[in-house]
């Protein structure tokens, strides 16, 4: 086996690993964006639920304005129908007075529709202020949450940022190029272990002569998958007795 195999399996592991916290670093900003949408939405329903409110208070108030308005009429007829001398001005009166009242029945009654959903909207404030609390609330937590795994994260990264340094200080310049752009081509996979005499990645046989090559002691070629084009490396498995040896130490 190359003396660089060993180092570079390691560097590989390594940037594995610094891959998935980096793809969890990634993720994290996503997140907090939808925690700040559920709080916004909550806002914006509140704001909503306040501005019809808002309306509705004011379409009262204009209605009041013509209940009162029309009852100012009728009284105005009354008191102008017990000045009036002819029964013919005295009639008229009684008309208008019949229609203005009319009228103060339709401004009532649109009064209390609006009363009511006065009263509708307000229920929808109260509800939606509370939901906000409860959305904040959970926001903090979650925000909270996001923050130590993101804190966890980057210290983890600077630990396998220390691990992949050593692990690449030991692999020489141009090895390390040749793992880097493989690695880029195939998704940070630059080496690839044989099994079965196939390359554990691709699963291109690898030639008799080579394998036979990749298992003499003391060879220290570095060899490279006809497939794919990944470094290739092989693990002697362990004797029976080796494997029994390494059961018992583990156990």
């Amino acid at each position: 086996m190359h003396p660089s195999i060993p180092r570079l399996i390691e560097l590989q592991e390594v940037d594995s690993r610094l891959a998935e916290v980096q793809a969890r670093l990634d993720a994290l900003p996503k997140r907090v964006m939808a925690v700040n949408k559920r709080v916004e939405e909550a806002r914006r329903q509140l704001a909503e639920s306040k501005t019809a409110l808002t309306g509705s208070l004011k379409d009262r108030k204009i209605f009041e304005m013509d209940v009162q308005s029309w009852k100012d009429k009728v009284t105005k007829y009354k008191d102008q129908s017990a000045q009036v001398k002819s029964n013919e001005a005295y009639k008229a009166l009684l008309h208008e007075i019949e229609m203005a009242e009319a009228e103060i029945t339709k401004a009532e009654d649109r009064l209390l529709d609006r009363m009511m959903a006065g009263e509708e909207y307000e229920v929808r404030v109260k509800e939606a202020e509370k939901t906000l609390k409860e959305v904040e609330k959970g926001a903090e937590f979650d925000l909270a949450q996001i923050k130590a795994e993101n804190d966890a994260a980057l210290k983890q990264k600077a630990t396998l940022d220390a691990e992949r340094k050593e692990a690449a200080a030991a692999v020489g310049e141009e090895l390390l190029d040749n793992y880097h752009r493989i690695a880029k081509r195939h998704g940070g996979a630059a080496l690839a272990e044989v099994k079965s005499e196939r390359c554990g990645k691709c699963g291109v046989v690898v030639r008799p002569h080579v394998f036979q090559e990749m298992r003499r002691p003391g060879n220290e070629e570095l060899y490279r998958c006809e497939g794919c084009t990944r470094i290739l490396y092989y693990i002697e498995p362990p004797q029976p007795a080796q494997a029994q040896a390494q059961a018992n130490s583990s156990s």
